[in-house]
C-alpha cells in the first residue's frame, strides 16, 4: 500500500480499486465503482466510521493514508476510463452523458474534503476546474449543456477555492471564489452565487477582515429560494459571520432561521450536494456552538457541541478537531478548566499530520487561554504539547 500512496505504483485494475475499497471499508462509491457486498446495509461515506466505534491509536492515521491513496487513484485516472471503461468526455461536442460523468468525478473527489488537507486535495480540484474551463472553451453543446456545465465550474471552483483557504493560500482562495460567482452568475444560478458570497464572508472574517457586506447578500439570497438544504447553509454560514462581528441578536436570529429550514419538506436527492452536507441537526448543532463559543456564552455552546462530537466521527480529523477547540474554549469559560484541557488534548491528537494549518492555527490560540492554569497538571501536560502554529514561524 506505500507504495501506491508514494506514488511509486499505479494501479491499473478494478480489482486493485476494489480490494483497497474493501480493505478499510470504503464504499464503492468514492473510487466509482458499484456498491460493495457489505453495503447491503446501507452504508454513506459518513459512517465509514461508526461514532459508536471511536477510532483511537492509529486507525484515523492509518485512514487517512488509504484516503490519500484514494486521491491518487482518483488523479491516476483522472479524464481517462477505469479499468478500460470509456469516458464519454470525447468527441467535439458534449452531451448529457459526459455532463454526468463530469459531475460523478467532481463528486467523488469531492467527498476528499472530508478527510484530507486542503493542501493535499487543491491540485485535484484545481485540475477539476481547469478541465471545465477547457470544455468551456473547446466543445459545442446545446444552450441548456452550457448552463450546467458553467453551475459544474462555479461548483468546482468554490470547491478549489476553499481547499486554498484550507491551506492558507488566501489570494488563490479569493481569485477562484471571485470566478466561482461570476460563473454562477453566468449560469443564472443565484444559490450558487450565493454561496460563493458566503465563502468570500468566511474567508474575510477568519482573516480579520469585514465580512457581512457579503453574508448579508448571501442572506437575501437565502430569503428568496425555496431549496431548504441552500436556506439552511447560508443561514448558517451568515450566522458565524454576525458571531465574529459579535452581534448576537442577529446571530441568534439566523441560527433560528437556518433551524427552521431544517422543519421544511427536504429530499436529500433533490438538493444540491454543495448544500445538502449542512442541511443537519448536527452541523446546525456544531455551528450554533461555535456561534455561541465566540460570543463567550458557554452555557449554549457546550450543550450542542458536547452532543454533536458524541456522533462526529474520528475520521472526518480536520473538522473535528477544529471543533474541539471551539468546545475546549468553551469548557474554559465555563471554568472547567480540567475538562477544557481533555478536551484540546483531543483535539491535538486528531489534528497530528493534517494537510491544513488551521487546527495548529485554532489550538495555538485556545491553549494560550491556559496560561493562567499553568500549576494544574492536566494544563502543563497540554502546554508541552503545543503544536507549531504557521502563522508564527511564516510557514
Amino acid at each position: 500500500m506505500q507504495d501506491y500512496i508514494a506514488g511509486r505504483v499505479r494501479a491499473q485494475r478494478v480489482e486493485v480499486f476494489e480490494r483497497v475499497a474493501d480493505g478499510l471499508r470504503i464504499p464503492g462509491k468514492m473510487f466509482n465503482l458499484a456498491p460493495r457486498p457489505w453495503e447491503a446495509g446501507g452504508v454513506s461515506r459518513s459512517d465509514v466510521t461508526s461514532p459508536s466505534q471511536p477510532e483511537n491509536g492509529e486507525a484515523p492515521v492509518l485512514r487517512r493514508e488509504f484516503v490519500k491513496l484514494g486521491a491518487g487513484l482518483a488523479a491516476g485516472t483522472f479524464g481517462s476510463s477505469v479499468a478500460g471503461r470509456p469516458s464519454a468526455v470525447s468527441g467535439s461536442r458534449i452531451g448529457l452523458s459526459a455532463l454526468a460523468e463530469l459531475r460523478a468525478n467532481s463528486t467523488r473527489l469531492r467527498s476528499l474534503d472530508d478527510h484530507l488537507g486542503g493542501a493535499e486535495t487543491y491540485r485535484l480540484y484545481v485540475a477539476e476546474v481547469q478541465r471545465t474551463a477547457a470544455l468551456l472553451k473547446a466543445k459545442s453543446f446545446s444552450g441548456e449543456i452550457r448552463r450546467e456545465l458553467l453551475q459544474l465550474f462555479a461548483e468546482q471552483a468554490q470547491q478549489a477555492g476553499w481547499a486554498a483557504f484550507d491551506a492558507g493560500w488566501h489570494e488563490k482562495a479569493a481569485r477562484l471564489y471571485d470566478t466561482s460567482y461570476a460563473a454562477a452568475r453566468d449560469a443564472r444560478n443565484e444559490e450558487l452565487a450565493g454561496n460563493a458570497l458566503a465563502h468570500q464572508a468566511y474567508q474575510l472574517v477568519s482573516t480579520g477582515k469585514r465580512g457581512v457586506d457579503a453574508t448579508n447578500a448571501s442572506v437575501a439570497i437565502a430569503r428568496a429560494t425555496a431549496d431548504p438544504a441552500v436556506k439552511s447553509l447560508l443561514y448558517q454560514r451568515a450566522a458565524w459571520t454576525h458571531a465574529l462581528a459579535g452581534d448576537a441578536r442577529r446571530t441568534g436570529e439566523l441560527l433560528g432561521f437556518a433551524e427552521n429550514a431544517l422543519t421544511l419538506p427536504f429530499a436529500a436527492d433533490q438538493g444540491p450536494g454543495w448544500a445538502a452536507w449542512a442541511h443537519t441537526p448536527t452541523e446546525l448543532q456544531i455551528m450554533a456552538g461555535r456561534c455561541w463559543t465566540e460570543l463567550h456564552k458557554p452555557l449554549r455552546a457546550v450543550p450542542v457541541l458536547e452532543n454533536a462530537m458524541t456522533s462526529y466521527a474520528d475520521s472526518h480529523a480536520r473538522d473535528k478537531a477544529l471543533y474541539l477547540s471551539w468546545l475546549s474554549e468553551a469548557y474554559i469559560d465555563a471554568g472547567e478548566v480540567e475538562q477544557a484541557a481533555a478536551v484540546a488534548n483531543r483535539a491535538l491528537d486528531l489534528s497530528a499530520g493534517i494537510a491544513s494549518p488551521r487546527p495548529a492555527q485554532r489550538l495555538d490560540a485556545v491553549i494560550d487561554r491556559f496560561a493562567p492554569y499553568r500549576a494544574a497538571a492536566e494544563v502543563e501536560d497540554l502546554l508541552a504539547r503545543r503544536p507549531i502554529n504557521p502563522g508564527k514561524v511564516g510557514l
